[in-house]
């Protein structure tokens, strides 16, 4: 069997019509604490709450860039083609080079929800991961109550797999909560599987229905 030798990603940017997917840079630090300490973005992800300059300046100088030199995966920032706004991050993770699959989550901030910002950088990413990395699978795992996250899931032609049972914790509001009005709670997993077929028509379709036009360049 032939080896795969890489086993890092490249350094890359990423465009649509729409986006700019590329590495985190200083600039991004306030808009990046102020996503992150959203509430939609507390209860769903795993990140320090509340979430500090020195958080995101150590996300910034030394997690994102290490999750593409460790061969991890790689983090990265999504802004507006047009503003150069911070729309969200897209990020590859627990990636295994040998069978070429790696894990995919997105955030988006609050003011660019509804505008179809994650399924349109998520795509992108997947496109790019499927036919310039050669990949042959991309999971994404959805709480079970982010009916949201699910959405994106199913815009993307994910096929649901199965159910992980009582496999993350999230966060919920709480009067009596210990950390700022929030507690912990358990909550099922949703996992999707998405193959390079999956996507045949995908973005045609979307822009057809009148989401955004298709991307066309990385580099």
């Amino acid at each position: 069997m032939e080896l795969r030798m890489t086993t890092t990603f490249p350094s890359i940017s990423i465009s649509t019509d729409r986006l700019v997917m590329r590495p985190f840079e200083m600039a991004d630090i306030p808009a990046y604490i102020e996503m992150m300490n959203d509430e939609m973005v507390t209860a769903w992800t795993d990140g320090p709450h509340p979430y500090t300059q020195v958080d995101a300046e150590r996300w910034v100088r030394r997690i994102a860039p290490a999750e593409r030199t460790s061969g991890h995966g790689i983090a990265l920032a999504v802004t507006e083609f047009l503003t150069q706004r911070l729309v969200g991050s897209v990020r590859l993770l627990n990636t295994d080079w040998r069978t070429l699959a790696s894990e995919v989550r997105y955030i988006t901030a609050p003011w660019a929800r509804g505008e179809g910002y994650a399924t349109e950088g998520v795509l992108a990413v997947a496109e790019w991961l499927f036919r310039d990395q050669g990949f042959e699978r991309i999971e994404l795992r959805t709480p079970a109550d982010n009916t949201a996250a699910q959405q994106v899931a199913q815009k993307l032609g994910c096929i649901s797999e199965g159910v992980l049972r009582n496999a993350r914790i999230a966060r919920t509001r709480t009067e009596n909560g210990t950390d700022g009005g929030w507690t912990d709670i358990r909550t099922d997993l949703i996992v999707w599987g998405l193959l390079p077929e999956d996507l045949d028509g995908v973005a045609e379709q979307l822009a057809d229905a009148g989401g955004y036009g298709t991307y066309n360049d990385w580099k």
